[in-house]
């Protein structure tokens, strides 16, 4: 993998960009776009991009954000019914 390649594409497509809206997405649509079970927190950009946390590049499951913050160590997936 060229990791350079791809800091530069995540750069340009990223740095600069304004959060807008963070949501859970729904469970329904979680199973129907993406066959997942979990719920993962979705983050909204000023430019349309949406970014949706998986638990590998695989896109098999929903998957949390580990964050520096202490009051915010973690924004968690969601799971119905649990």
């Amino acid at each position: 993998m060229d990791s350079k390649k791809w800091l530069d594409l995540v750069t340009k497509h990223l740095v600069g960009r304004r959060i807008v809206k963070v949501e859970w997405l729904e469970p329904s649509e979680s199973q129907r776009i993406h066959g997942w079970y979990s719920q993962p927190c979705e983050i909204f950009l000023d430019d349309g991009t949406i970014l949706t946390p998986s638990a590998d590049d695989e896109g098999n499951e929903a998957g949390a954000i580990f964050t520096n913050k202490e009051e915010l160590s973690c924004i968690p997936v969601f799971r119905e019914g649990a």
